[in-house]
């Protein structure tokens, strides 16, 4: 028996499948209720990643495709802890991150900005959470870029998470924040998650308690999967 209190997921915390003001969600969505598929053991337990799938230098994105040099722009530490709903830490998640470069741009084949490609920064890494749940990148703070959602549309600078559990099929996705940064009022994803406090949990912390001297400033983005405090997810 357990006196933790049960915490259903709130639902109010995470953007909708669709919202006109993110103009894409429209045409991409299903307009129809979805019919719920029960799990079976496939989908539960498989495929599994392990700690053989996460190399030395995948968590350090300013060496792991650096060719001449480091990248540039402002090296950061992103570092926080994986819980569930009730604060314990969740280990041996696996961690994706992407994002752009300093300049706002992507490496990518439909990439439009014509912000300049750093050749010494790929722009993704991966880490495997330890028995605290705890992970750590190093990186380059990301730019604002535009992406033609509407006039003078600008992203706010963001890092891309994605998280494995047990299989596959629990694969989950958000993006993290910068605080203060001046573009949020007009963001429509950012702004897409109905509640303001649940939108604050996507805003990593500046931590000057972290930050290295003369090397990186840090920043601290702690994931809860559930609960009534959970980090919104994208559908």
């Amino acid at each position: 028996m357990t006196n933790n209190p049960y915490r259903p997921r709130d639902w109010h915390s995470h953007p909708p499948s669709i919202y006109p003001d993110y103009k894409s969600t429209v045409l991409r969505n299903p307009k129809k209720p979805l019919i719920p598929i029960r799990q079976s053991l496939t989908e539960i337990t498989g495929p599994v990643y392990g700690h053989d799938a996460v190399g030395p230098l995948d968590h350090d994105l300013t060496k792991n495709a650096a060719k001449n040099g480091e990248p540039i722009g402002e090296r950061i530490i992103v570092t926080g802890r994986v819980l569930d709903e009730d604060g314990r830490p969740v280990p041996n998640t696996l961690i994706e991150i992407w994002q752009a470069n300093a300049a706002g741009r992507y490496i990518h084949v439909k990439e439009v900005h014509d912000a300049p490609l750093d050749p010494n920064f790929l722009g993704a890494g991966r880490f495997m959470t330890d028995e605290s749940g705890q992970y750590r990148f190093i990186t380059i703070k990301p730019g604002s870029y535009p992406w033609g959602n509407h006039v003078n549309a600008w992203r706010p600078a963001h890092i891309h998470f994605s998280l494995f559990g047990q299989a596959f099929a629990t694969r989950l996705v958000t993006q993290m924040y910068f605080e203060g940064d001046p573009t949020f009022a007009y963001d429509p994803i950012f702004n897409s998650i109905p509640d303001e406090a649940a939108r604050q949990r996507l805003v990593a912390n500046f931590s000057m308690d972290l930050t290295e001297p003369e090397w990186a400033h840090a920043y601290v983005f702690d994931i809860v999967l559930r609960g009534r405090h959970a980090t919104p997810m994208e559908d």
